[in-house]
């Protein structure tokens, strides 16, 4: 099956997220382990999912409590698959198992604390690590921006240090490759556009920029130090005399630090009204985390981009494996 294509530019509010969930419609539904769904929003986003035809849930958690918050919203999940678990520690290294026996190809979220299913996904002897550091992203759907917005990482790395830019930078343009959004225009953010020894994330900006020179960052279009202004805003970089393919019209922001990522994606989501999906990549699955706080269409978006690039997983995969 051919990798669908996703329009990057939309025209009205949300539209974004309407083109991904219809994306992800088009390509087989991801099995996906759904730890500790005990609370309304995180039963009733897997079952809405499971409907729309992008999900097969195998829920995970205590049996009675899923069970009666099923009944208590009257959300259907006779059509799912329930592994019974004592608590949501249980639920989460029960979840991660199934992964490792190949039940799944998500693990998503429910109503246990983030810490909680992190600790057992990247466990060094039952976790999901791989040779690329985990980071998160956000997919935003800003309504004053014509493309759709990554931000990373805003949610995993706190203080990364320039190897861990590397994978957090390569981890968010692979997702953008293979959920079929083309070639990314790849900002590295710092307060100023130019380098200084005094603003050491400038350094680390200039640095993965020579390394997407030296191919060691493949598939974008990178350009930094930018300010938020004129990474985003092509005005703001006539004036500044920036001249490049990225500025004033990028698509993946990569922020300094974990503590300017969540403040920048949270006043978008407050201030611009703009939706937040979020993925956790650079395990052995793509990981779908979502908040009590979400929006159902938020929470479809990050089921959405996670089975998009399950499916491409799936199918580079397939392309893998010799003919007979």
């Amino acid at each position: 099956m051919a990798q669908p294509q996703v329009s990057v530019v939309a025209d009205k509010p949300h539209a974004k997220y309407e083109r991904l969930i219809a994306a992800a419609k088009q390509v087989p539904p991801a099995k996906t382990v759904v730890v500790h769904p005990c609370d309304e929003s995180s039963l009733r986003g897997a079952v809405e999912a499971a409907e729309l035809g992008i999900i097969v849930p195998i829920l995970v958690g205590p049996r009675a409590k899923i069970t009666a918050t099923a009944t208590k919203y009257k959300i259907d999940i006779g059509r799912c698959e329930l592994v019974d678990a004592a608590h949501s520690d249980d639920a989460a290294a029960k979840g991660v198992a199934l992964i490792r026996e190949g039940r799944g190809e998500l693990l998503m979220k429910g109503s246990l604390h983030t810490d909680e299913l992190m600790r057992a996904v990247t466990s060094s002897s039952t976790g999901l690590r791989t040779a690329r550091r985990i980071s998160h992203v956000f997919v935003m759907d800003v309504p004053t921006y014509p493309e759709t917005l990554f931000i990373t990482d805003a949610a995993i790395n706190i203080f990364p240090d320039l190897d861990v830019k590397h994978d957090i930078v390569q981890n968010a343009i692979d997702l953008w490759v293979q959920i079929g959004l083309g070639t990314p225009r790849v900002a590295i953010l710092s307060a100023v556009e130019t380098v200084t020894s005094k603003i050491p994330s400038t350094i680390d900006a200039a640095a993965l920029c020579k390394m997407a020179d030296r191919g060691q960052i493949t598939g974008a279009l990178l350009d930094g130090p930018l300010a938020f202004d004129n990474a985003v805003d092509p005005e703001a970089a006539r004036i500044k005399g920036i001249k490049s393919e990225v500025a004033g019209r990028a698509q993946i922001l990569v922020v300094p630090d974990l503590e300017a990522g969540n403040m920048l994606a949270k006043n978008l989501s407050f201030l611009a009204k703009a939706d937040s999906a979020g993925i956790v990549l650079g395990a052995r699955v793509p990981i779908v985390l979502t908040s009590r706080a979400d929006s159902v269409r938020s929470r479809m978006a990050s089921c959405a981009v996670a089975v998009l690039y399950a499916d491409a997983r799936r199918r580079i995969a397939a392309a893998a494996v010799p003919a007979a």
